[in-house]
């Protein structure tokens, strides 16, 4: 196993331990996107199984060949003329935020008879050069994905802003995903997954800890 994975694994044990949960409770997303293959191919290797991609198109180009081997998640901004592919490619869509995309899933998994797994991307920064659906707009959002759509969300997913300490935009996720019953917390990255897993991250994205930087 690469030192990188084995470490990163080791840190998501020991801070899921130290708050009272199981490690099996936390899943690590490897985020490949715009990595060499080189760097990737020791991890696959080595039997990680969930990896993340920004780009539809890059990742087909790059999955394709292993794509019964493991889960795939799109985390980056998705355009609602790209839904047809990513219904049909990915496993889970982490970055759900508008109704116009909404609608356009809504369609293709109507079209493909295929439901990825969802996730509502909340904007907890307020950030204006960011994607997600701001916290005050969340419920509504929710209801109507569900009501309006038909579309089974599961979960909710954040990226607080760099400056500012995460922990308080992690709780805000929590909390709008207690009220609105969805169980799965995609939060924390390189540099904060363990403070993420204490305020109950299920899946945390980690890509310059595993890879190095890009």
């Amino acid at each position: 196993m690469p030192p990188a994975l084995a470490d990163v694994l080791d840190r998501i044990a020991r801070a899921a331990k130290a708050c009272g949960r199981a490690p099996r409770d936390v899943t690590l997303v490897a985020v490949s996107k715009m990595q060499p293959w080189e760097r990737i191919e020791p991890v696959l290797a080595a039997g990680q199984a969930v990896f993340g991609e920004n780009r539809v198109q890059e990742a087909m180009e790059r999955w394709t060949p292993y794509r019964e081997r493991i889960e795939l998640r799109l985390i980056g901004p998705l355009q609602s003329n790209k839904a047809k592919e990513a219904v049909a490619f990915f496993d889970v869509i982490e970055s759900l935020d508008r109704e116009k995309l909404a609608r356009a899933l809504a369609g293709e998994v109507q079209r493909q008879g295929r439901s990825p797994r969802l996730y509502v991307q909340v904007n907890t920064g307020e950030e204006p050069q960011k994607a997600g659906v701001a916290p005050a707009d969340a419920d509504a959002f929710i209801a109507a994905c569900k009501a309006t759509y038909d579309l089974a969300v599961e979960g909710l997913m954040c990226i607080p802003p760099a400056a500012e300490p995460p922990g308080p935009h992690f709780a805000l996720l929590a909390k709008i995903a207690a009220r609105n019953g969805l169980s799965k917390l995609s939060m924390g990255m390189s540099d904060d997954f363990e403070t993420a897993i204490r305020f109950g991250a299920t899946s945390v994205r980690v890509g310059s800890a595993l890879f190095g930087a890009r």
